[in-house]
């Protein structure tokens, strides 16, 4: 069985299991206060070019957008997000689970606009009874979106604005962050995209590490006491330095980067090869999340060889599934796929 159903199906960089291996003998401090913690967020922080960034290092994504929206809401307050967007579809109401709701906004190709934002928020304030209605306190997207778009440079200057406006932070889910960075379709640059949100973080888990995200806190007013906040959440790592020796190598050299362009140059290789036999998209395609439409014949011959995700029921045998091409995807699979195809 050949995989294109997640950009996790491997394990990681061979980098990585050999720094593992090397600093196995080692005795560290743990919680994330080591060495290696420490030189990996000094990477990260040159990287973005913010040296007074907060860096904190949590196992998964799941795990860090509940950590971190949940730091920043007051108890009455909820997250405003796409109605397709990770916590509101994909996290098992995880934020919901913490005392939060998701404040769902209709998508557009996965994205929400700064003017619906805007408006969703002067709309609860103009409410008579906006004190009877959660209130909106702070706004998630992610880079890439769950859809596999990308939010353009002035599509998140507009959004940040709107934030700033009505003093509530942007949050950017980052999972696949490497991904965006490295598509073609992409405007912004990392250090642009710091200058434009409160927090984001940086995805590990999809984008060669074992396990493992850096959550990267840029605004002051969300950096007191977010150790606490780990620690309640049931992720202050014991063995922090697992995370930290992580993400010592995938920023070692322009790794990470590197290994988000191989992923992207994968994934444009099957979008030519969709595209040259006819087939249609149900997203714009433009990182390594790929969603065309195939027929139930199609979809149930390619099953036999293939995984991929199946995503929506169009009606009349068509269906919508995901491909998913990763940092690891070998040439020689994406060629069987599209001769499958």
């Amino acid at each position: 069985m050949i995989r294109f159903d997640s950009d996790y199906t491997e394990g990681c960089i061979p980098e990585i299991l050999q720094a593992l291996n090397n600093t196995n003998d080692e005795q560290t401090i743990g919680y994330m206060e080591d060495p290696h913690c420490a030189n990996a967020r000094r990477l990260i922080q040159k990287w973005i070019g913010r040296e007074d960034a907060d860096v904190h290092f949590m196992v998964g994504g799941t795990q860090a957008n509940v950590t971190v929206i949940a730091s920043v809401l007051k108890h009455y307050q909820g997250a405003v997000c796409a109605d397709s967007g990770h916590i509101n579809v994909h996290e098992t109401g995880a934020l919901e689970a913490a005392g939060h709701k998701c404040l769902a906004l209709p998508n557009s190709n996965g994205k929400i606009s700064a003017a619906q934002v805007d408006q969703f928020i002067v709309n609860h304030y103009n409410d008579a009874a906006h004190e009877h209605i959660v209130q909106p306190g702070i706004v998630y997207i992610s880079f890439p979106t769950e859809s596999g778009t990308l939010y353009s440079k002035k599509e998140l200057s507009d959004l940040y604005a709107v934030c700033q406006k009505h003093d509530i932070p942007l949050f950017i889910d980052g999972a696949r962050l490497g991904y965006g960075l490295a598509s073609s379709h992409n405007d912004v640059t990392i250090e642009e995209l710091a200058r434009m949100c409160d927090i984001f973080y940086i995805g590990g888990t999809k984008v060669g590490a074992m396990f493992g995200e850096a959550i990267v806190i840029l605004n002051d007013r969300y950096k007191k006491d977010f150790r606490y906040h780990i620690k309640q959440r049931f992720g202050m790592l014991a063995k922090g330095r697992m995370l930290g020796i992580q993400f010592e190598e995938l920023f070692r050299d322009g790794k990470y980067m590197e290994i988000s362009r191989h992923a992207i140059a994968m994934g444009d290789r099957l979008i030519k090869g969709l595209q040259e036999k006819g087939y249609e998209f149900r997203y714009t395609a433009e990182t390594n999340q790929l969603f065309p439409i195939l027929t139930e014949e199609k979809m149930q011959e390619l099953s036999g060889e293939f995984a991929f995700s199946h995503w929506e029921d169009l009606g009349g045998g068509r269906h919508v599934i995901r491909f998913v091409t990763s940092f690891m995807t070998k040439e020689e699979n994406v060629d069987k796929l599209i001769a499958a195809l």
